[in-house]
């Protein structure tokens, strides 16, 4: 048996890597893995309880997330997706459209299709530092009659907003809310924003593994005691989860809850010092976003896709690079980690830049669908076209830049000669994009 994978993972092990990038364990370096061991992935034997109806030990562990009073934390072993569907799904019976912000993930647009439910997109600013979706534009009248309203809070690049007031302005619509806060497991630790749990959203789900020390999937559902449809929700996280969760991907979140209920920044806000500093004296400019768990990093003149080029040839690797910048996922380090923090920045000093004539810093790609009405598709017969010759056809699925996971061109739309510019660049750049394969994309059958 060859093990593909395996050997792939072994081979990449074999190179020491540094991670910058989730999950927040950092290859097993920061928090305690220690219970990652066969012997304890157990099932559903006697004293081990049931996710589908906990009544002992697992409601017990779920009871002791108290990140909040006024919310009950439920985990999720299918990742903050199985969340996002579950919530979306109960309000499918409802009358009335879904709000949503444009930067929200592919899940949210998954759910709708699966409950035959409509949704308006709404206006979102785009922040000029990073040149992606930010908040919802809530100076429009958008809000009558909507029966439920999604929003990303933090933004994959670390960026906030007031999201007080959006959710206030939501709830004065009598519209509930759901805050996909993914990429903040770890708000309101000392120096890190606040969760959107403070401001009273109805729902709100995090990727504990995308900033915690825990494993990949592991994700907790945040319910309000008083948000609407709450027994619907609960009821389809059976629907929406496996019925074999994984009882180590349930510990870590357990382990990780303990590691934030302890945790002290200070350490970490002294070693991401001494690292900007690194990154300055070896040529490299950064952005600092409002999360400072996020660093968006660039050199004038090199194009993101080299620069991350550079960073793997030493062996750093990154979240995601875009066309100007690549995206560091810092690591939430504490005393007694065993984060290679100085190999780190040995590292950083060892990148060697290669200026090129050819690799000029490149035309930030543009966002390209902006507000308007999203209707859920079941496109029943398509098939694959040279994207160059799509013009004038309707997009059979989703495309979507991944990471970070939310479509760009949605499922429906007629293809436009922008759209094909923007498809050549995303080629010519080497970014992943899923439903673009070999330079072809499926299209509904004339």
């Amino acid at each position: 048996m060859k093990r593909a994978l395996w050997h792939q993972m072994n081979e990449w092990a074999k190179k020491e890597p540094i991670s910058m990038h989730v999950p927040g364990h950092k290859n097993g370096t920061i928090g305690s893995m220690s219970f990652l061991q066969a012997k304890y992935d157990v099932t559903e034997i006697t004293g081990f309880d049931d996710l589908h109806q906990p009544e002992t030990v697992l409601k017990e562990s779920m009871s002791s997330v108290t990140r909040h009073p006024d919310y009950d934390a439920f985990y999720l072993v299918n990742g903050t997706t199985s969340g996002i569907l579950s919530v979306i799904h109960a309000f499918q019976s409802l009358e009335g459209r879904v709000l949503l912000a444009r930067n929200v993930h592919k899940s949210v647009f998954n759910a709708l299709d699966l409950g035959g439910q409509q949704a308006t997109i709404l206006p979102t600013i785009v922040d000029e530092q990073s040149s992606q979706y930010v908040q919802p534009d809530m100076t429009k009248g958008w809000l009558s009659s909507a029966k439920l309203s999604v929003v990303t809070y933090p933004n994959y690049y670390g960026q906030t907003f007031d999201v007080s007031e959006t959710i206030q302005r939501f709830h004065a619509n009598n519209c509930p809310v759901l805050v996909d806060e993914a990429h903040g497991a770890h708000f309101d630790l000392d120096g890190f924003p606040v969760s959107a749990m403070n401001y009273g959203a109805d729902f709100v789900v995090q990727s504990f593994h995308k900033t915690l020390p825990s494993l990949t999937m592991s994700s907790i559902l945040f319910i309000h005691k008083n948000a609407p449809q709450r027994e619907d929700v609960i009821r389809l996280l059976q629907t929406f989860q496996s019925s074999s969760p994984s009882y180590l991907l349930m510990a870590s979140l357990e382990v990780a809850n303990d590691f934030y209920e302890g945790y002290d920044s200070q350490l970490f806000f002294e070693r991401r010092q001494q690292l900007l500093g690194a990154l300055s004296a070896c040529g490299l400019s950064f952005k600092e976003m409002n999360d400072p768990l996020k660093l968006l990093i660039y050199r004038p003149g090199m194009s993101g896709d080299t620069l991350q080029q550079v960073m793997e040839s030493v062996d750093i690797y990154v979240e995601l690079s875009d066309s100007h910048h690549v995206l560091w996922v810092l690591p939430l380090w504490h005393t007694g980690d065993s984060y290679p923090f100085d190999d780190l920045i040995t590292r950083i000093h060892n990148m060697v830049f290669v200026e090129s004539m050819t690799d000029t810093e490149s035309t930030q790609q543009p966002l390209y669908t902006g507000s308007g009405r999203y209707e859920p598709q079941h496109i029943a017969h398509s098939h694959w076209v040279p994207f160059e010759e799509t013009e004038g056809k309707v997009l059979a699925q989703h495309l979507v830049l991944y990471p970070p996971g939310i479509p760009s061109m949605l499922k429906g739309e007629k293809v436009t000669e922008p759209m094909i510019e923007l498809m050549s660049k995303w080629c010519d750049s080497n970014v992943r994009v899923e439903g673009l394969q070999d330079g072809k994309i499926k299209v509904k059958d004339d």
